[in-house]
């Protein structure tokens, strides 16, 4: 059974969803056009956890927006959001979680660190296109890195089994907390679906932890204006399949040098 008719939204909205509320903390030293992952900041949902080894994320993790699991043929559907923004010209997504680990040092300069979809499967309903092309992969920093930038090779599977390094990529001094690099592919028509290992040019100078995450985007969000409260509709938010157990973050597209604070509420109908 779907949602699949205006009638059936509203009549889900008003008697069988889930509410949600998201009251998300400032991370600071940020730039103009940087990614960051909300995982770690504090408020609503609580801040998630590095996760260490390679693991399937899910919405029973620190991190998570919850929400009631259905039995099949019921699902689920993100079909109304609410959301202010601290910063002006702010964009948010929210993401389905699929898998990440950590434990990545900025001063190791071989080979290190792994994540596979392929063994660390949240499920075919989660990835999506059988392709990989719905997942997108990150660099995640979740402790400081040093301030001596470095390039980050990764090395990855693609769709068809094939491996290869992908375009190497600029990380800057001092890698803060929630930072987030995209991984893209570097062959035309391919898709990646794990990634073997990352290789920094040179030690950052400190330690600190960083990992790969692997996600799946189900909606993205705006507003042009600071603390303006918008209403996104089902329209909107794109109704959105929401599978049992799908682990739903936000990542800020950011504005200026932090990624403000993020309020809001939501509702995830079920039928």
């Amino acid at each position: 059974m779907t949602i699949n008719t205006r009638d059936g939204i509203i009549a889900a909205l008003g008697g069988n969803s889930d509410r949600f509320l998201i009251d998300k903390a400032s991370l600071a030293n940020a730039s103009a056009g940087q990614l960051f992952s909300l995982w770690t900041a504090t408020g609503i949902p609580a801040a998630g956890s590095a996760p260490g080894a390679a693991a399937v994320a899910t919405k029973a993790l620190a991190g998570a927006i919850g929400f009631a699991n259905q039995t099949a043929p019921a699902t689920s559907y993100l079909d109304w959001l609410w959301m202010a923004f601290s910063n002006s010209t702010s964009g948010v997504e929210i993401h389905d979680r699929l898998a990440h680990m950590s434990g990545l040092s900025g001063t190791v300069t071989t080979a290190q660190g792994a994540l596979s979809l392929a063994t660390t499967d949240p499920g075919a309903d989660r990835i999506g296109a059988a392709d990989y092309s719905d997942v997108q992969w990150w660099v995640e920093v979740y402790t400081a890195l040093g301030s001596t930038g470095v390039n980050c090779t990764a090395n990855v599977t693609y769709d068809d089994d094939t491996t290869g390094n992908l375009t190497a990529f600029a990380m800057g001094a001092t890698p803060r907390q929630g930072r987030l690099y995209p991984l893209l592919p570097a062959v035309g028509g391919k898709f990646i679906k794990a990634v073997n290992s990352v290789t920094l040019s040179a030690t950052t100078g400190t330690v600190g932890n960083f990992g790969i995450t692997a996600t799946r985007s189900r909606c993205i969000v705006s507003s042009a204006l600071a603390n303006l409260a918008q209403v996104y509709d089902w329209a909107q938010t794109g109704h959105c399949e929401v599978p049992n157990d799908a682990c739903l973050q936000l990542i800020m597209l950011c504005s200026t040098t932090s990624t403000g604070t993020v309020r809001g509420a939501g509702k995830i109908t079920h039928g």
